[in-house]
């Protein structure tokens, strides 16, 4: 099942290649090229369009215009902002211990865990190269999947990345996401990060947490990355809609509302 995952993402993965490179395929040329059937090509510009990446026309598809833009989310740099995740990756830190192995991945949330881990021997597993450039404490051990970089966010993704981390097992992961809605579904604005995601879940044994600020509670975004019954711990802040989160809370989640810092 993990390897026919795998050949579908890749497959989806050459056609949006082609669909950012050229704005629009064909179906024959496509089938040709990946070695696949008409209607396994169909069926993928069928779901695109469904996601709102295409629009489909007789033997073929064109891009939609601004759909392969990076998560918006992520680009919001404002100072409530930041200080929303700031207090969120304090209150994820908090819940490593001495010892853990955990995921990371290449959302700017997750990433900030590094900023506040401290004292403690942790060996961080993560898919953003960013890490690179952030100052840590000494004990930690920092392990980056390698993979295909992603110019704009300069996350780690494809083939390589994805056989890296079937080899691995964290004892907790944090995962930082565009969106999530009343239902309990977890999205992500990224089609080429969600199976990452996907699998860092899959791949942890202990905690499962997921890091969405305010903005994220309610929303959805293209790219279903797990459901809420996955997961252990949903961190957010005291901004968040409570009716929503009050919704959320009866699918047997922990949620963590981490309280905002106010500057004098």
């Amino acid at each position: 099942m993990k390897n026919k995952k795998g050949v579908i993402y890749k497959r989806k993965q050459e056609i949006l290649r082609e669909l950012h490179e050229n704005k629009k395929v064909l179906v024959d040329d496509l089938a040709k090229a990946l070695h696949v059937s008409p209607i396994t090509i169909r069926r993928d510009l069928d779901e695109f369009q469904a996601e709102g990446i295409v629009e489909r026309f007789y033997g073929g598809a064109s891009l939609v215009e601004g759909a392969l833009a990076e998560d918006p989310s992520e680009q919001d740099s404002s100072d409530q902002n930041q200080s929303c995740k700031e207090s969120i990756a304090r209150e994820a830190a908090a819940l490593v211990t001495e010892g853990d192995t955990i995921f990371l991945n290449s959302s700017s949330t997750a990433l900030l865990l590094l900023k506040y881990l401290k004292g403690k021997r942790v060996t961080v597993i993560t898919n953003n190269g960013n890490a690179l450039h952030m100052e840590t404490d000494p004990l930690i051990e920092l392990v980056l999947t390698g993979g295909e970089v992603n110019q704009y966010k300069k996350s780690m993704v494809g083939d390589f990345a994805l056989q890296m981390l079937r080899k691995l097992r964290a004892d907790k992961c944090f995962i930082g996401v565009s969106g999530i809605n009343e239902l309990g579904e977890i999205t992500t604005a990224v089609l080429q990060e969600t199976m990452i995601n996907s699998l860092m879940i899959e791949q942890t044994k202990g905690m499962k947490v997921i890091l969405a600020d305010h903005t994220k509670i309610g929303s959805q975004n293209n790219f279903v990355i797990a459901s809420l019954n996955q997961i252990t711990h949903l961190i957010t802040d005291e901004e968040a809609d409570s009716r929503i989160l009050s919704a959320l809370k009866r699918q047997n989640v922990s949620i963590l509302a981490a309280p905002l810092e106010t500057k004098e």
